[in-house]
């Protein structure tokens, strides 16, 4: 498995998050991108969550 990533630039918001995330397996990744959308965002942390952000998780690394 390759690295994989997530961007808040492409969920618009109010708080303009520009943080992007990346790791080396889907498992770490959706463990921190929990984290974030929880602490920053206000999120509540639960399955439709988690789905959520493992279906925008794409392939190798964010754009600069």
């Amino acid at each position: 498995m390759g690295r994989k990533y997530i961007d808040c630039r492409e969920f618009p918001s109010e708080s303009k998050c520009t943080v992007a995330l990346s790791a080396d397996s889907e498992e770490e990744l959706l463990q921190v991108a929990v984290q974030h959308a929880v602490q920053v965002h206000q999120h509540e942390d639960g399955p439709e969550l988690r789905q959520m952000l493992k279906s925008a998780f794409k392939d190798g690394a964010p754009p600069a």
